[in-house]
Order: C-alpha cells, then sequence, then structure tokens
C-alpha cells in the first residue's frame, strides 16, 4: 500500500496534467503486475468492490474510541476516511501489498468484513490506512479521468490512445493483456467486441468568437438535451456505448434491437414519443439500469438521433471531411424509425444563427452545434473542429440554508451549499451547488457559514438566513423525491449576492413557472453570462461539471438536498 498510497498523494497535490501524467506512467513503468493494474482500475472508477459504506466505518469508529473526541476530529478534518485514518491507534508492522487489499475486500463476507478493515488498519501507518480506506471506498477524488489515465498508458510506448481506447470496454482488472501489449506484446483479441472509437468532443464558443470565423466554412445543427452515445453494430455484435465507452446497451433493448445495420455511428439518445422528444428528466428513468421492465418500454421508448458515422459497411470514414461523412449519412437506411438523422441548420451569417438559437423549435434542444465542413472526425477534444453554442443558464436568487465539508483540499472549508427560495413565509430546499466561486470567494463563504451556523448535523451545518445566492442552471424538471417538488439540472454559483436582502430572494412559484416555460436563450445572460464557466476550487484545481441532487439526506434535514458522508454521484454523460 506504501506506493499506493504514494501514488495518490502526489496525484491529489499536482494539479498540472502533464505533472499527472508523468506521474502516472512512471508508477506503471515501475510497479509489477497485478497491482498496477489494480491501481489503475482504482485510480479510474473501474473496480467494483464490495461496497464499505461510512456506517461500517463509524462502527469502527465507535468501538475504539470517545464519541465525542471522535466528533471533534471529524468537524476539524472534514473526511471521515481521513479523520480515521489519522486517528486509529494501530501500531504500523510491515506493509499489505495492493494486490492483497484488493483481494480481501472481494473475497471477505459481509458478517467478517469490519473485523477485517481493522485487522488492516492495525498493521498500517497513517498514509497507507488512508490509502486502503480511499480504496475500500472507492472515493479517490485525485482528480484524473479514465482518458487521462489511459494517455499515460499510450506514452508507454506500442499502441495509442484511440487503439486502447477501442478495446478498453472488454478488458478487465487488472488489465494482464493491455500491460502486456504497452511492453511490446500482442494486441488483445476483439473478435468478439464491438469495438468502442474515442468519441469528437466540441469546444464551448460565443457569438462573439464565432465572428472571427467564417460561416461558410461551417454548418450547425441542434445540440438536443439528451445522453451523447456511440451505437456500434458490426459482426453481428451490437452495443450502445456512452461517450467514455461505458456499455450501456443493457438499459435500452429496444434501441439494440432496431441496430439491424453494419457499423458505427455517432449521435444524441433520446426519449421519443410519436415523433415528440421526451425531456431529459424522462429519459433518466432509462439510465443506470441492467434491465428494464416492459412497462417502461413502453412508456419510455428510446431512440437515436444521429449526428454522424464513423464505421459504415466495414469502411473506417472517420479521416474523411464531414460533408463527405455527411453525403454517407444522408443516404444510410437504417431501417427504423426509431432512429433518424439530425437536420442542418439554414443559416448565411452567425446573426442568422443566432437568431434561430434564440427561438428554437422544440423546448429539450439546449443550444446549436457548429462544425467545420472539411474536419475529419477525431477522437478527444480537439479545439477548433467542432463548436457548442449552448443556452444561457437560467438563474434564480436562492438563500443559503445548509452547508457541508468539501473533500480532498476543500477539506479544510464549508464548500457544498444547500440553497431555498421562499414559499409563502418558508424557505424550501430547491437544489445545491458546490462549485461557481473563486478561491477567495470560497474562503469568504466558508467564514459565513462557521459565523452563522445555527445547528449541527454531522459534518452538515445549517445557516441563519441571511445570504443570497444568484444560483445558475441548465434546466429544471418537476420530482417526487424532492420537498420542494422541483429538481434543478446542474446547479452552480453565478454570484453572491452579499448585498440583496433575503426577503428579495425569488419564491417557488418563479421556479416552477420555468419547467414547462420554452428554453430562454438570452434573458438572463446579463446575470449569468459572465460568471459561467469560472469554477475554480480552493487550492487552484479546476472544478468538473456540477452534480445533480443526491435524494439523500438526514431525517433532521429535508431528504435530497444533503449528500452522502464522503461524497456524491458525478452527472450523467450528456451534451457534446
Amino acid at each position: 500500500m506504501k506506493d499506493f498510497a504514494l501514488l495518490l498523494e502526489r496525484l491529489a497535490f499536482t494539479p498540472a496534467r502533464n505533472a499527472k501524467l508523468q506521474i502516472l506512467q512512471h508508477y506503471l513503468e515501475r510497479t509489477p503486475d497485478p497491482d498496477r493494474g489494480y491501481a489503475f482500475a482504482a485510480l479510474t472508477g473501474d473496480l467494483k468492490l464490495r461496497a464499505v459504506t461510512p456506517g461500517l466505518l463509524r462502527g469502527l469508529v465507535a468501538e475504539r474510541f470517545d464519541e465525542q473526541l471522535f466528533a471533534l476530529s471529524y468537524d476539524f478534518v472534514g473526511d471521515l476516511a481521513e479523520t480515521i485514518a489519522l486517528i486509529w491507534d494501530g501500531e504500523p508492522a510491515g506493509d499489505l501489498p495492493l494486490t492483497d487489499a484488493v483481494h480481501l475486500l472481494e473475497t471477505t463476507g459481509k458478517a467478517g468484513l469490519p473485523a477485517a478493515i481493522a485487522g488492516v488498519l492495525d498493521r498500517l501507518g497513517p498514509s497507507e490506512r488512508l490509502a486502503f480506506l480511499k480504496l475500500a471506498t472507492g472515493n479517490l477524488r485525485i482528480g484524473l479521468s479514465g482518458r487521462l489515465a489511459r494517455t499515460a498508458l499510450a506514452q508507454m510506448g506500442g499502441p495509442t490512445l484511440d487503439e486502447i481506447e477501442e478495446v478498453w470496454h472488454g478488458l478487465k482488472p487488472p488489465y494482464p493483456e493491455v500491460f502486456a501489449w504497452v511492453t511490446g506484446g500482442p494486441r488483445p483479441d476483439r473478435a468478439a467486441l464491438a469495438p468502442f472509437r474515442p468519441v469528437m468532443l466540441a469546444t464551448p464558443i460565443d457569438l462573439q468568437e464565432l465572428r472571427a470565423l467564417d460561416p461558410a466554412e461551417h454548418v450547425a445543427e441542434w445540440k438536443w438535451d439528451g445522453i451523447r452515445v456511440q451505437a456500434v453494430s458490426e459482426g453481428g455484435v451490437r452495443r450502445l456505448y456512452s461517450r467514455t465507452g461505458e456499455d450501456v446497451s443493457g438499459a435500452f433493448p429496444d434501441l439494440i434491437d432496431e441496430m439491424t445495420w453494419e457499423g458505427a455511428v455517432d449521435g444524441e439518445l433520446l426519449v421519443r414519443r410519436d415523433g415528440e422528444v421526451a425531456s431529459f428528466n424522462e429519459l433518466q428513468q432509462r439510465l443506470n439500469r441492467k434491465t428494464v421492465s416492459r412497462a417502461l418500454l413502453q412508456s419510455h421508448p428510446a431512440g437515436l438521433r444521429v449526428y454522424d458515422l464513423l464505421v459504415w459497411n466495414g469502411e473506417d470514414l472517420r479521416p474523411r471531411p464531414l460533408m463527405e461523412r455527411r453525403a454517407v449519412l444522408e443516404a444510410a437506411d437504417f431501417g427504423s424509425d426509431r432512429i433518424d438523422i439530425s437536420a442542418l441548420l439554414p443559416f448565411e451569417t452567425w446573426d442568422d444563427l443566432a437568431a434561430l438559437r434564440a427561438d428554437p423549435p422544440d423546448a429539450v434542444i439546449e443550444g446549436v452545434m457548429i462544425k467545420r465542413r472539411d474536419a475529419p472526425y477525431v477522437g478527444g477534444r480537439p479545439r477548433g473542429p467542432w463548436f457548442k453554442w449552448k443556452r444561457d443558464p437560467r438563474v434564480v436568487d436562492a438563500v443559503m440554508m445548509y452547508a457541508q465539508r468539501g473533500h480532498g483540499k476543500r477539506s479544510g472549508f464549508y464548500s457544498d451549499f444547500t440553497f431555498g427560495l421562499w414559499s409563502g413565509a418558508e424557505l424550501v430546499p430547491v437544489g445545491k451547488a458546490y462549485f461557481g466561486f473563486t478561491d477567495e470567494e470560497l474562503r469568504e463563504l466558508d467564514r459565513f457559514v462557521r459565523n452563522n451556523t445555527t445547528e449541527r448535523f454531522g459534518p452538515v451545518r445549517a445557516v441563519a438566513p441571511k445570504l443570497v445566492v444568484e444560483v445558475a442552471f441548465e434546466g429544471v424538471n418537476r420530482s417526487t423525491r424532492h420537498k420542494s417538488g422541483v429538481a434543478m439540472r446542474f446547479p452552480r454559483v453565478a454570484r453572491i449576492r452579499w448585498d440583496k436582502p433575503v426577503a428579495e430572494a425569488d419564491r417557488l412559484e418563479t421556479l416552477e413557472a420555468m419547467i414547462d416555460a420554452p428554453n430562454v436563450f438570452a434573458a438572463d445572460a446579463t446575470r449569468a453570462g459572465t460568471r459561467h464557466g469560472r469554477t475554480r476550487r480552493a487550492g487552484g484545481e479546476v472544478a468538473g461539471a456540477a452534480r445533480p441532487l443526491d435524494g439523500v439526506g438526514t431525517p433532521s434535514i429535508p431528504a435530497g438536498y444533503l449528500p452522502t458522508e464522503d461524497g456524491a454521484g458525478e452527472p450523467p454523460e450528456g451534451g457534446r
């Protein structure tokens, strides 16, 4: 565990991308199999172990430590695993190989797991304890994406990143075949696989930046609010992949059945009824399922809107210019009314496109995609070929109600905030956000929370209703999971309104009125546009996408507005 613990520390405290790559590459080159394979899987979230819950860890602590002492320590540190690693009073006695730690967590029964974990903690030092607990809880949080990790593999020599990603979905930890491949061995057999090709992503842009480009050299299409997928039907094997290569076929058997053609296409996964596209909230009912009931298949039928062709009838089209691929796409016969082609938008100037964007024909459209006519299909996010011009975020002025400590570099700060709107004379929680503010603003918010705490609920503090924050978000839907009856998509703090009285914050009715209203592309630009995208966390770490509402709470606080003790889920893969 010592080498793995050192790896985690170095990655967590190294913000630079190239430096992270070098650290990981050196670790993979120096570490033998299968340790390096299990470490790699743990870093990328692909290592599926028996869930070690915060409740189990708290039970271990309760047997050894004074409850009040631990509560004070936890409040100071802000992270459950780190607090346990620091306070545990074992005597270090040698090391525990990472592979042995993985096998222990994989094979130990539920009844014997607490004693097994305690035994491991007894023999490790503080850094190794923390690494073991992070491994056990699956909560590493070291700022390393799967693609970035696979880039380190490609840098070891042999296969390219694209070649690795084509077969990655068919490999299992600890990946002996891929490590043999990168060190000169044979390519893993993919005969039984429908290969995944790295997806091409777009760069955000605005009207001012567009004016530097020639509109005649570009085409545009609507950006639908669904899930970006790659549909592959090759050699009799049919698969549906998310944009990161995760196999989501099991949740969409109705669409898999319709993929009778031979090729690989890039498109948007949607729920469609009678030709109409349903909201993203309805698509979510189909996501993250291994099986789908007959009733759900009938009530939420899946469809695919195709943007591009990667492979068709055995020919790899990716090196060809977009308009050549488009000609093949428009001539293709998908043989299903569930699969159609994304139409190109008519425009001659960027102002023409801006007018279309301001008045979309469907509420599920979230902006426009802009693509160079001569661009090949290149995996990753190359700057220049593709752009996305999303709608301006909607905003409400809300009141801070609760705050929770962050994790990792932010464990010393209250950085996750639950906010509410007025419903009558009562504040009702409507969402939470944990990014959108600068490092300096985070320090100010943390100081406000500490000076205005009214109650404590474990790691969460209730805050006196004194501060208004302007919250930007992508959309809002009705939700039976939350007390307010609504759920925001990807909320973030757009501005801190130190100047605004809480009595002037928005009302719940204001948010409810946005549910069925058409998408607004410009109304709130002056309020939220200047801050959109400026999301640096404490320590200089660039924040990722906002998390959706968690749906987990404590009995004393409205459910659905507080995260679990050691983190919450990430948003589904969406957009381009």
